[in-house]
C-alpha cells in the first residue's frame, strides 16, 4: 500500500508547527505510527496531548517529532490539498442535476460533481450517501463528524433509484438509521420535481424523515432549477403559483403537527416557494434558528428583520447620493420594499433598482446567485447607475472576485464605467452600504 504524503502549504507564525521548524513543502507521513488517510484522520490523530509526528523534508530527510501540547490544540499548518485525499465524485445521474444543465465552455471546476461526506462536514455540501460504504459510515460515527447534510429527495426506495438513476440509492434510510442511532446530527434537503416526488410522495417523505428527530434537525424543500440547456434530459416542468401553494400547504400542515409533538418545525420551504405563491414569509421563529440559510431557506425573512433592526438605530438625515442596485427577478419586490424603508429615513438618497433577467441559464432561473456578469452588463449598459452599483456577494464565486462566466468585478466596472460595491448578505451591510 502506497504511503500518502501530505504537503504543507502554510505554517502559522507562533504556532507549534513553526516552533518545530515545519515549513511549506514538508510532507506529513504518519502520526503515532499511523498513516494519515485524509483530513479526518489528521484531526483525529493530532487531537491528543502527546503525539509522535513523522515528516519528510523536501530533500528526503525524515524527522520524527515528539510533541506535547494541550488537548485539541492544533499544529497551525495547512495542506496543499485541504481534504488530504482525492475528492469523491458523484456516481448518480439525477434527473434534476443542475450541472448537467450548464452550457459548454465554462471553467472545468464548475462541471465537477462531488458527493463526498467529508465535504458535507467541512463545507456544508449535501451528499446522497450512495457511494458510502459501511466503513465510511463507521468513520463518521467514530470521529463524530457532524452535522452531515443529506440529499434525500424521496424516501420511496424505488422512486429514489429512478430519480438518481442509481440502483443502490434506495437503501438510504438504513444508513440514516445507523447515523441516527449513533447520535450524529444531520440536516436534509428535498429537491422537488413536479409530478415526480411532490404531492403524496412529499407527504410520505416528511412522515418518514420526521421519525429521525431530534438528530435529523431539519429538512428543506426547494424547487428544481431548470435551465434552458435540457436537451436530452428528463422532461421536467416548472412549478407555478397553484402548485407552489399546494407545496406550502403540505409543509405548513406538517410544521404545525411536528411543532406540537417535537417543539420545532423540522420541515422548511425554500424562499422561492413563497415568492412563487405570492404568500407572506413566516416569522423568524418558524425557521428554528435558520438551520438551512445557505440552502435558501429564510434568507428573505432574515434580511427583512435585519434591515428593520438596523434602521431602528438610524436617526436619518438629508444626505444626498444616487446609487443603483441590480438583483434577480425573484428578489426584486423584496429589495424594492427595503429600499422604500431606507428612503423613509433618507429621502434624498436616490436608488435605481434593476431587475436582471437570466438570459445565460434561461429565464426560469430567477435567483440573484446565478446571474452572470454578461447578463448584468448587457441589461445595465446605458442605464442610470449613479455613483455606485451595488451587487450582492452571492453573485461571485466563493472567495473569489469573479462571476460565474469568468468576468471579474474590475472588468465589469470598466465596462459599465461605475464603481461596484459588493454587499454581504446581511441587513446591516445592506443598509450601511446604501446610506454610506
Amino acid at each position: 500500500m502506497q504511503i500518502k504524503k501530505h504537503i504543507v502549504k502554510y505554517v502559522a507564525a507562533d504556532s507549534i508547527g513553526s516552533a518545530l521548524e515545519i515549513t511549506p513543502g514538508d510532507a506529513f507521513i504518519a502520526i503515532n505510527g499511523k498513516a494519515i488517510d485524509d483530513i479526518f484522520d489528521y484531526h483525529f490523530l493530532v487531537n491528543d496531548e502527546y503525539i509522535e509526528l513523522l515528516i519528510e523534508k523536501p530533500d528526503g530527510e525524515q524527522w520524527e517529532l515528539e510533541i506535547e501540547k494541550e488537548l485539541d490544540e492544533d499544529l497551525g499548518v495547512q495542506f496543499e490539498n485541504g481534504l488530504m485525499d482525492q475528492y469523491r465524485t458523484c456516481n448518480n445521474d439525477c434527473i434534476f442535476c443542475f450541472i448537467d444543465q450548464m452550457p459548454k465552455g465554462m471553467r472545468e471546476t464548475l462541471y465537477f460533481k462531488d458527493d463526498d461526506s467529508r465535504l458535507s462536514f467541512l463545507q456544508g455540501n449535501y451528499v446522497t450517501l450512495t457511494n458510502m460504504r459501511e466503513s465510511d459510515i463507521n468513520r463518521i460515527i467514530q470521529y463524530k463528524l457532524a452535522p452531515i447534510n443529506i440529499s434525500f429527495h424521496t424516501t420511496n426506495p424505488k422512486l429514489r433509484c429512478q430519480m438518481l438513476h442509481n440502483r443502490f440509492a434506495g437503501s438510504i434510510l438504513d444508513k440514516v438509521t445507523l447515523l441516527y442511532e449513533a447520535g450524529i446530527e444531520m440536516n436534509g434537503q428535498i429537491v422537488l420535481c413536479k409530478g415526480v416526488n411532490d404531492g403524496t410522495e412529499l407527504v410520505r417523505s416528511i412522515k418518514d424523515l420526521s421519525k429521525f428527530q431530534p438528530h435529523l434537525r431539519s429538512v428543506s424543500v426547494v424547487p428544481v432549477g431548470l435551465t434552458k440547456y435540457r436537451d436530452g434530459l428528463a422532461p421536467l416542468e416548472p412549478f407555478h403559483t397553484k402548485e407552489a401553494k399546494e407545496v406550502l400547504n403540505i409543509i405548513h400542515t406538517w410544521q404545525e403537527r411536528l411543532y406540537k409533538e417535537y417543539g420545532n418545525h423540522f420541515i422548511h420551504a425554500g424562499d422561492e416557494w413563497y415568492l412563487l405563491a405570492g404568500e407572506e414569509f413566516p416569522i423568524a421563529d418558524n425557521y428554528d434558528g435558520y438551520l438551512q440559510l445557505e440552502n435558501g431557506v429564510g434568507m428573505v425573512r432574515l434580511l427583512v428583520d435585519e434591515v428593520a433592526e438596523e434602521l431602528a438605530a438610524h436617526a436619518g438625515d438629508m444626505r444626498k447620493r444616487t446609487i443603483s442596485i441590480a438583483t434577480g427577478v425573484s428578489a426584486y419586490e423584496s429589495i424594492s420594499c427595503l429600499i422604500n424603508q431606507i428612503q423613509a429615513k433618507y429621502p434624498n438618497i436616490t436608488v435605481h433598482l434593476y431587475k436582471v433577467k437570466n438570459h445565460f441559464f434561461g429565464e426560469r432561473i430567477t435567483v440573484a446567485g446565478l446571474l452572470t456578469a454578461g447578463d448584468i452588463m448587457e441589461q445595465l449598459r446605458g442605464c442610470s447607475l449613479g455613483e455606485r452599483l451595488l451587487l450582492t456577494d452571492n453573485v461571485l464565486r466563493d472567495g473569489e472576485n469573479i462571476f460565474l462566466d469568468d468576468i471579474t468585478v474590475e472588468e465589469m466596472e470598466n465596462a459599465l464605467q461605475v464603481k461596484i460595491d459588493i454587499v454581504k448578505s446581511s441587513g446591516t451591510d445592506f443598509v450601511n452600504t446604501v446610506v454610506k
